[in-house]
């Protein structure tokens, strides 16, 4: 599992750790990590041409300590200092003595930009983690003159290491080499599409850093872990059935993606309710179907609601009836929209889950579209504390809150996702995990790692166009690949 903590708590270890240590040995870590890293990228450093990109603070130190490892190895290293009388002095000595050239920002003579264009590499060191805001005219600059492999040190600069905002000009990095932990805006869109790929540094801070991360990114393992499995002893009740009320006469083809990704996501049975029985059945013959209400339809251990379900007296009265149960329910789509705003979701007797992209999102909060795709984690965990619900936001990076835990990033969803029907398909999905008694962070978090690594297969190995049912159908290899 990948797990991220805020700036205020990796600071806080950084310097319990550094009082234990001799003076600097943590940076030498950090820029021996780093430079290795940009070795591996370079592939031969002897004759290369790397550029540091070099601000003020530590964030400058790592880069310009990585420079100089990289200059007693052959290459020829140029630091760019975006201000000169702040860098970091024995990082710029270092640099000098292994042979490294200085240039500075403000130069007129145009050195600067030239030998950041002609770097084979170039090492952000711009801004750290306390950074806020966009990047500086100067240093906006200097990065449109890239033209090599860009590395990030810690995070690019730019983007906000506590949120993944992004307000303003941001580095867009082909690698980001960060240290001791992940950092939550490194995971998360908009600033994760800013971050390349990742690399953690070990510098010695796991001992420092709580048990209880900010923010956490399941794996495969993990995944693996928590799919369920059914015993000698199982029948289809024991274990779970799962009912679905969705689709309307408008939208029976809501019903049918919400059964499919049902049927694939561990439990015993589906049981449809609503006006699309003839239509799923035609689909999904092993599915039980009735009529309704909800409340009439026969024992579940959960229940999805919403997808296509329209918005009518009808629809109103199937979400009242399953609110008032007493299991485990998703509510998704038009459900969404027909639940009341601010409702207290915590009085009920079970689990509830919400699914809503940015627009639904905004709808509930009383915001922008545009403000909660710019704050994703502070609007997932703001929908979290006001309904009292595990929330599921969709998107780029998906994300998943529970009140008092980690906020989990999915890392496996693919941009072909954003396809008609797939929201369906992982309402289901999760749905059925529902019934075979995952709880709902659980259930929330494993249904979309596996959705989007259905999606992935599916669109592989060159990207292409996928269709929601293309998604489910992919589910059950996905599932074998996990468990492989």
């Amino acid at each position: 599992m990948r797990i991220a903590y805020s700036v205020e708590t990796v600071r806080a270890a950084e310097r319990e750790l550094m009082a234990r240590l001799p003076e600097g040995a943590l940076m030498q870590r950090a820029a021996a990590g780093l430079a290795a890293a940009c070795a591996d990228l370079l592939g031969r450093v002897y004759g290369s041409r790397v550029a540091l990109l070099v601000g003020s603070g530590d964030n400058g130190g790592d880069a310009l300590y990585a420079g100089a490892r990289l200059a007693r190895r052959g290459a020829g290293v140029t630091a760019v200092l975006l201000t000169p009388d702040r860098a970091h002095p024995g990082g710029l000595a270092a640099l000098r003595a292994a042979g490294g050239r200085v240039a500075t920002a403000s130069e007129a003579n145009g050195d600067a930009e030239a030998a950041v264009a002609r770097a084979d590499l170039v090492i952000d060191g711009i801004v750290g983690i306390g950074g806020k805001g966009g990047l500086r005219p100067d240093a906006e600059q200097l990065v449109r003159a890239v033209r090599g492999i860009v590395v990030a040190v810690d995070l690019p600069s730019g983007i906000d290491a506590d949120t993944g905002e992004v307000r303003g000009t941001a580095v867009d990095a082909d690698a980001t080499i960060t240290f001791g932990a992940y950092k939550p805006g490194l995971l998360i869109d908009p600033a994760h599409t800013h971050s390349g790929a990742l690399r953690l540094i070990d510098i010695g801070l796991d001992a420092q850093l709580p048990a209880d991360p900010d923010v956490e990114a399941l794996q495969h393992e993990d995944v693996a872990a928590m799919l369920p499995r059914p015993s000698a002893e199982s029948d289809k009740y024991r274990r779970g059935v799962v009912g679905v009320v969705a689709g309307s006469a408008r939208y029976p083809g809501a019903a049918v993606l919400a059964v499919s990704g049902a049927l694939r996501g561990g439990a015993g049975a589906v049981r449809y309710v609503g006006p699309a029985a003839d239509t799923v059945i035609a689909r999904f013959p092993e599915t039980l179907v009735h009529s309704g209400p909800p409340a009439k339809a026969g024992r579940v251990q959960s229940w999805v609601v919403g997808p296509g379900l329209g918005d009518g007296a009808a629809a109103r009265h199937s979400l009242e009836d399953v609110l008032a149960s007493d299991v485990p329910v998703l509510v998704d789509a038009d459900g969404l929209h027909l639940l009341p705003t601010g409702s207290d979701l915590r009085k009920r007797e079970a689990a509830t889950v919400l699914t809503p992209h940015a627009g639904e999102a905004a709808a509930l909060l009383g915001v922008s579209r545009e403000e909660v795709e710019a704050g994703r984690l502070a609007a997932v965990r703001a929908l979290s504390e006001r309904y009292g619900a595990t929330v599921l936001l969709k998107g780029s990076t998906t994300l998943i809150a529970a009140e008092h835990q980690p906020v989990r990033v999915n890392p496996t969803g693919v941009g072909w996702l954003a396809t008609a029907g797939s929201g369906d398909v992982l309402s289901g999905l999760i749905g059925s995990l529902l019934a075979t008694g995952l709880p709902a962070r659980d259930a929330a978090s494993v249904g979309a790692y596996l959705h989007g690594l259905a999606a992935r297969r599916t669109t592989a190995p060159h990207g292409a166009p996928i269709a929601a049912y293309d998604v489910s159908t992919a589910l059950t290899d996905t599932w074998r690949d996990v468990l492989a």
